[in-house]
């Protein structure tokens, strides 16, 4: 059982220490409420203001059963559900700077319902050394909503830190 698993957290503070987390889930974040207010906001920066997200009324009359979270408005929230992280492992590793490298898969195989609370499990899949002065890290993200039985959304990011 991984230390997130079992709900404490450990502090990483190297390369070689991290390497040993690949393939667990290292870090589970706190519950978040979807609202219709994120929602709007999301489609007035996006400019999606498709009526299963906006319009509740009409919304309700479909199969989702009323209004349901923009796929990216999901995707989007990766980042802060990682800062709300309650359990999982602590990277210390010393490094100048962290950057969001990208993306290499996403799917959104359920909808996020307005009213619902999501939240975030994190596999670290691989760390390769990129040159002598930087790491990149691949990470397996899973949106659960609470209460469903498939995910809301499992995206592959792809992140870089450099010493």
């Amino acid at each position: 059982m991984s230390n997130a698993e079992a709900g404490t957290t450990h502090v990483v503070r190297s390369v070689d220490e991290l390497r040993q987390y690949i393939g667990q889930t290292c870090g589970v974040s706190d519950w978040l409420e979807i609202t219709q207010e994120r929602v709007n906001l999301f489609a007035d920066a996006t400019g999606d203001h498709q009526y299963i997200h906006v319009d509740p009324e009409r919304a309700a009359k479909t199969f989702f059963g009323g209004p349901i979270a923009h796929g990216f408005l999901t995707l989007s929230l990766i980042p802060q559900l990682g800062a709300m992280r309650v359990e999982g492992i602590k990277l210390e590793l010393g490094g100048r700077m962290g950057v969001n490298y990208g993306l290499n898969k996403v799917r959104f195989p359920a909808p996020v319902r307005v009213g619902k609370l999501i939240r975030m499990h994190s596999k670290l899949l691989s760390v390769e050394e990129i040159g002598d002065r930087a790491i990149q890290t691949t990470w397996q993200q899973t949106i659960e909503v609470e209460g469903e039985e498939k995910p809301a959304c499992v995206a592959e990011t792809v992140g870089r830190t450099y010493f």
